[in-house]
């Protein structure tokens, strides 16, 4: 899926008020470690406990799914760099309602995805080594990271880039000492590839377990699209979302299919330790000492970098949808360095709230964040192939040139669309999976009613696409 680069350079916009600062490395290394988090370092073992080997089959499809979802956006972002991202190109597709569903989802999202984050760092560290209560870890997590994002994007940019090149080289390791395991270099004795066709063959489940795989798998893959909205405070953003777009691609085939490719080779894929931690099982084949615990800190750093940049991606989106008067103005208000304070405030708000929740009831609170956020990401993915396939018909029939542009189109956003949709059909033979689509429906279907409200009230057509 090849993309296409013109000499156009647009300028970077931001709803929010923020001055660009962020650097094209931070944007790139960004892209690159949004993902790295606990869908690869845990979330690969239940994909590979529920389809054996064959869960490869179902990262090349979520592969692709993601790869095709991030070069639209990057066709968008690069033409039109915003705060609000896919929101804001949802309005000029489809009218402010869409526009202001697509927002508010996504940052409720991000509200609790960073207080489940915080939480499980916290569990995470605490069940290693019992240093300090649960709730009072993930209070100081909290309370830096706010600090972290109140400092500047500029700021923010190199702590962020510094937390994802620690992702990346920990995944490089382990790339490299699984490679060294199967092909016999270790102490261990070789794995080559008896692992992948023994244990009951290479689907063991059957389709049914690749089709539950594909499922955990597409949703393990949230938080890429965190590039989207840091474009907009980025130097040259036509160039670096194309770098950063790119980026991914190699990423996934090389972090996340790589790394499950080296899991079911060198470990039986019915090894109890491989569905809970992954990465512990294959180094502990390999011999490397203290394995458990080196992976237990790279996790909690995993966590708490996607922690911080998703609590950036939240109040940039609130402070977009407060300038566009879709939340209380409040949230548009900046201080030094440009930070949109407020907006920060209010999306850490609801994580100090779980403070207390943990303090009192413990570990279920984050089970139940879990199981709340699991589909949301399915709802981002939808908005942006219905934006994308809308407003490059309109480009073409204006002849207006993009900084980038899909080769393929519009098959590749047709394809991607039924790949979305049939997803999302196996979803709901799946009890705990449909029960998150539908609840994630129903918010959506009362957060578009709201957008309507909202859009007569403001004497606009909800339904009319916007070009602000």
């Amino acid at each position: 899926m090849a993309t296409q680069t013109t000499g156009v350079t647009q300028t970077s916009t931001d709803p929010a008020g923020c001055k660009p600062r962020m650097k094209g490395r931070h944007l790139v290394m960004m892209s690159l470690g949004s993902a790295i988090g606990t869908g690869l370092f845990v979330g690969s073992g239940k994909g590979v406990a529920a389809a054996g080997p064959a869960t490869l089959v179902a990262y090349v499809v979520a592969g692709l799914l993601v790869i095709a979802i991030m070069y639209m956006l990057g066709e968008m972002v690069a033409a039109h760099p915003d705060s609000g991202a896919f929101s804001v190109y949802t309005s000029r597709a489809m009218g402010p309602a869409a526009g202001f569903a697509m927002g508010w989802v996504w940052w409720i999202e991000l509200v609790i995805v960073v207080a489940a984050e915080a939480i499980a760092a916290a569990s995470t560290l605490v069940a290693m080594w019992p240093i300090a209560p649960v709730w009072l870890l993930t209070l100081i997590f909290l309370v830096v990271l706010t600090a972290v994002n109140l400092l500047g994007v500029d700021r923010f940019g190199e702590f962020e880039f510094w937390f994802a090149l620690l992702k990346v080289a920990a995944v490089l390791v382990f790339l490299v000492i699984g490679v060294l395991l199967i092909c016999g270099v270790l102490a261990a004795p070789a794995a080559g590839a008896s692992n992948l066709v023994g244990h009951g063959g290479f689907m063991p489940n059957g389709w049914s377990g690749i089709a539950a795989a594909l499922l955990m798998v597409t949703f393990s893959f949230g938080g890429i699209e965190i590039m989207a909205v840091a474009a907009a405070e980025t130097e040259d953003p036509a160039r670096n979302v194309s770098r950063a777009v790119r980026t991914i691609v190699w990423r996934i085939l090389l972090f996340y299919m790589g790394s499950v490719a080296i899991m079911v080779i060198a470990v039986p894929w019915d090894d109890p330790k491989l569905g809970t931690s992954p990465f512990v099982a294959v180094l502990d084949r390999a011999g490397i000492p203290a394995a458990s615990e080196v992976m237990t800190l790279v996790i909690v750093l995993a966590l708490l970098s996607s922690l911080n940049a998703n609590l950036y991606g939240a109040a940039r989106m609130l402070g977009s949808l407060a300038e566009r008067g879709m939340a209380p103005r409040a949230a548009m208000r900046t201080r030094g360095r440009s930070v949109p304070a407020m907006a920060v405030l209010a999306s850490v708000l609801f994580g100090f709230c779980c403070v207390l929740a943990t303090f009192w009831w413990g570990d279920t609170v984050l089970g139940t964040l879990l199981n709340i956020v699991g589909s949301t990401i399915i709802v981002t993915y939808f908005f942006t192939i219905c934006s994308q396939y809308v407003l490059r018909r309109q480009v073409e029939r204006e002849g207006t040139p993009l900084p980038m542009r899909i080769k393929g189109f519009p098959v590749v956003s047709w394809a991607a669309m039924i790949l979305l949709v049939s997803i999302m059909v196996l979803g709901m033979f799946a009890p705990d999976v449909r029960a998150q689509l539908l609840s994630t429906g129903a918010l959506v279907v009362v957060l578009y009613l709201v957008g309507i409200a909202w859009s007569l009230h403001d004497g606009r057509s909800p339904f009319r696409p916007t070009t602000d």
